[in-house]
């Protein structure tokens, strides 16, 4: 039987469509009610990878991320025991995950601007989006050298 290829919408209509699903709410409060429900629906990182390597930091809630590499794309699981962290994690996730190295590397994530996500956060959990992102980046990175 042939392996039938999915069709996978690229990074840019990912985020077109968070940044849609958010353009529905002027308040921002419905918006960190649409976040938080984001962060319920991601699935429940077993505790195996709950362990502090997996640990990202310069968050100051707790966020677990673990990352493999199957046939040439990057799949992230996440945690955090904040629910609006966990939200940010869940759409980060939802963009960059099933992705190339070289996607995830070169990827603009615009989203955040455009929803105004960078003007409603503390700054620490900007910084925690930052070092998210970043983390993120550095597993793509690891895998694109370990698979060059």
């Amino acid at each position: 039987m042939e392996k039938k290829e999915l069709f996978l919408p690229t990074i840019n209509q990912v985020q077109d469509e968070i940044i849609e699903e958010f353009s529905v709410f002027d308040d921002w409060m419905d918006k960190y009610a649409l976040l938080i429900e984001l962060g319920n629906s991601l699935e429940p990182l077993d505790a195996k990878y709950k362990i502090d390597a997996n640990l990202i930091q310069g968050c100051q809630s707790r966020v677990w991320l673990e990352a493999d590499y199957v046939d040439g794309r990057v799949h992230f699981r996440a945690e955090s025991d904040a629910v609006i962290v966990k939200g940010i994690i869940a759409l980060l996730i939802k963009i960059l995950s099933n992705r190339t190295p070289d996607e995830i590397i070169d990827a603009d994530l615009y989203f955040i601007n455009r929803i105004g996500l960078n003007e409603h956060l503390s700054p620490t959990r900007s910084n925690g989006l930052v070092s998210m992102v970043k983390q993120m980046r550095f597993y793509a990175v690891a895998f694109k050298a370990k698979n060059a």
